[in-house]
């Protein structure tokens, strides 16, 4: 296989590392927590405890921050950013699952930022008069048409709202290095109100550091995703740390924890020109904003993309790159929420789903280092447990932050998963998912391998010469009713014919395709494979023989009866066969006129322990636990030549029923010295059972023709017969406790 090498630059990209990435995130990441939360961090858990919780939040990010440019080195990060890292990692399912939330998360923010620019707005006098709803809704208009108009307008206008931002901090720092230690009791103890604890203040603290995913939802616009992402991601939650982290310890020195605790705008106390706090107050509202209404129609557009909701929604609406119609939809939302009224009970969900997000990027990464695929070659490395670090981190400050709306997060994430499963939505690309069981699965092997076979371990491996499954129901539903949940079933379709001829025409995968079709379709759980071999018994011998890894190998071989002679002949041939490879076989006798009756009887037929019996009992018993079979009556039959000994055969049989732990009646027969074909006996005894069960012997070199037509006789107008011959030398129902 070759390996090929991505072009590292976006044709299609129109912006670099700091208008496309660095920029849209710390003005995401410096927002309302920074200019009306951070006195209230300070106050409550003072300079030391405020600081501990800036650099646990900071490290989450960061820790995220890496695992995301891990992954973006190493594939080319297109519109969606998150959502499309997770959905090309982990399939199509979990990254709806995720994806859609995290749409509806950043579409409810631009109200929720709005509503706060809103608030700070109603400061000043003059809009006091004005209902604040009427407020939001003509700013959320006014983003709506930045964002329909295009991203080019809309980043241009964060550098004013950027240089805004950094001026009210500007005017802080400058009055708070002059006012330094001024405060006659700094803020350097915790001072916790009643009910308030330190993982509270966390809780209050920590979605200031939840921005980085707006860089990456214009992805998909930049010029050169896999060197802009890790870039300015990394260098825009180093930047905005150090602000916190300064913006902390000038509150300390400058303010009591008084102070600090009873006024939300306390920065307007220090800085030299108070009303430029009040503007970058304005300024960290709508840059989160105007983040949000950025990254919410991206996500939106690929997840349409993807098939994953209508693909009408990704529609651009006369536009080459913008997707007007998801930020219409994005509009709809942050409008219904604006006139809704509260978002308390909103808030900490938002809070969430953006942390399952990150988590699941996390994961991601962590999965991918694991498992190695050869495909997982980034550019940018770090090692697995770093990842795993940022999901423990992320999933932790949910259930810190709030445990209930942790648990709604998750149901709704998970409910979109199984709704996406069900709608079995096909992917054009590999996912992570078959290197995760490729892993286990080696893992597995490796160690069964190296485990003591058992007789306690045996369950049904079974290989089903089906051909194509459709064409023989009868063996399909055995299968079924053998395995559930217990073994393992391959259906089997042998191509006779030349192996140079046929392996052109592409007839083997297009048969294997089938057989997968058909067990998707029906939602079975086995396996599908076909060969070309040169007639069908050297065929059948080779796969049973070569078909299995490790410890995994065929015990069991099932067809159907043959109605031809030569078919017949051929069938004990491979009997032969078969059982000198120590594989047991199953050649199942479908009557076409009564089937399986109602699946209210089945009858095994004893002749003595050691022999086929045992596998003909287990079988019987694997067939009775499946659903269709529950309530089956399962009689075990004796033929014997005198009544004398019933009383005793009953005893020893009913006592061998409880010794191996399995349900069953006994029925013993007289036949005075066999005077009645045991032909015959069978015909009468089975008109109204189901489903009859018979032990073969092997017929002696050179008598597989007059063998098999005996056979023939017995099973003929008895109804459905499944004939059971056990290759295994021990004891299959395992009555050693």
């Amino acid at each position: 296989m070759a390996l090929t090498a991505e072009k590292p630059k976006n044709s299609t990209g129109r912006f670099g590392t700091f208008t496309g990435v660095f920029t849209p995130n710390i003005l995401t990441i410096l927002g309302l927590i920074l200019f009306l939360r951070m006195e209230y961090v300070t106050g409550q858990a003072g300079l030391f405890g405020a600081l501990v919780i800036v650099v646990i939040g900071n490290m989450i990010s960061l820790l995220t921050g890496l695992s995301l440019s891990a992954i973006a080195t190493n594939m080319t990060v297109r519109a969606g950013g998150n959502y499309y890292i997770i959905s090309r990692s982990l399939g199509l399912e979990i990254g709806g699952a995720i994806g859609i939330p995290l749409f509806l998360s950043q579409a409810i923010s631009v109200a929720f930022y709005i509503i706060g620019f809103t608030e700070a707005l109603l400061t000043v006098e003059f809009f006091q008069q004005i209902d604040p709803r009427i407020i939001s809704s003509i700013v959320t208009l006014a983003f709506i048409g930045i964002a329909y108009v295009g991203a080019d307008f809309a980043l241009k206008i964060q550098y004013f709202i950027l240089a805004v931002l950094l001026f009210g901090l500007g005017s802080f720092f400058v009055g708070a290095i002059m006012g330094f230690g001024s405060a006659v009791t700094p803020a350097l103890e915790p001072n916790f109100s009643e009910g308030v604890t330190f993982w509270a203040v966390f809780a209050i603290f920590f979605p200031a550091v939840t921005g980085i995913e707006v860089g990456v939802s214009l992805s998909g616009d930049l010029k050169d995703p896999s060197k802009s992402i890790p870039l300015g991601t990394i260098s825009s939650i180093l930047f905005t740390a150090v602000i916190y982290i300064l913006v902390t310890i000038l509150f300390a020195y400058n303010l009591t924890n008084e102070q600090l605790l009873g006024d939300s705008m306390a920065m307007r106390r220090i800085a030299i020109l108070p009303s430029a706090i009040l503007a970058g107050v304005w300024a960290s509202t709508l840059s989160s904003a105007l983040g949000s209404v950025l990254a919410a129609p991206r996500t939106l557009q690929a997840i349409a993309n993807d098939d994953v909701v209508p693909r009408w929604i990704a529609s651009n609406l006369g536009s080459k790159t913008e997707p007007r119609m998801a930020v219409l939809i994005t509009g709809a939302i942050a409008f219904a929420v604006i006139w809704a009224g509260d978002l308390n009970a909103v808030a900490p969900i938002i809070s969430m789903f953006f942390l399952n997000t990150y988590g699941m990027v996390n994961l991601t990464s962590a999965i991918e280092k694991v498992v190695d695929n050869p495909s997982y070659r980034p550019r940018f490395k770090i090692p697995w447990y770093v990842s795993l670090l940022g999901a423990i981190g992320c999933y932790g400050a949910m259930f810190l932050i709030n445990a209930p709306a942790t648990v709604i997060a998750i149901v709704i994430s998970y409910g979109f998963f199984i709704y996406l499963q069900r709608r079995s939505i096909e992917s054009t690309w590999g996912d992570v998912r078959s290197g995760v069981w490729f892993a286990m699965s080696r893992w597995s092997l490796l160690n069964l391998e190296k485990s003591r076979w058992t007789v306690k371990n045996w369950r049904p491996n079974i290989i089903v010469f089906t051909g194509q499954p459709h064409n023989r129901q009868q063996l399909v539903e055995m299968a079924k009713w053998l395995s559930l949940g217990r073994g393992l079933v391959t259906f089997f379709q042998l191509i006779v014919g030349d192996i140079r001829t046929l392996a052109k025409s592409g007839i083997q995968d297009k048969a294997r395709r089938a057989i997968q079709e058909y067990i998707a379709e029906n939602r079975m759980s086995a396996f599908a494979e076909a060969d070309i071999v040169p007639d069908f018994r050297s065929g059948a011998t080779m796969v049973a023989q070569s078909h299995g890894i490790g410890g995994i190998t065929v015990n069991s071989v099932m067809m159907g009866w043959s109605r031809t002679e030569g078919g017949r002949t051929m069938q004990m041939h491979l009997l032969r066969d078969l059982i000198m490879l120590n594989r047991s076989v199953l050649f199942l006798n479908h009557d076409e006129e009564r089937g399986f009756g109602n699946r209210e009887r089945m009858d095994v037929w004893w002749q003595g322990r050691g022999g086929n019996e045992d596998l003909m009992l287990l079988l019987a018993y694997l067939i009775e636990r499946h659903p269709t079979w529950r309530d089956a009556q399962v009689r075990l039959i004796r033929v014997i030549d005198d009544a004398a000994g019933i009383p005793d055969t009953t005893a020893h049989l009913e006592a061998l029923l409880r010794e191996i732990r399995v349900d069953a009646e006994v029925l013993v027969l007289v036949n005075e010295k066999y005077q009645t074909p045991i032909a015959e006996v069978i015909r009468e005894t089975a008109k109204d059972t189901d489903l009859t069960i018979l032990g073969m012997g092997l017929p002696g070199e050179g008598d597989e023709a007059s063998y098999g037509e005996r056979l023939n006789e017995l099973v003929d107008s008895v109804g459905s017969v499944l004939l059971v011959r056990n290759a295994e030398s021990y004891d299959l129902l395992d009555t050693d406790n």
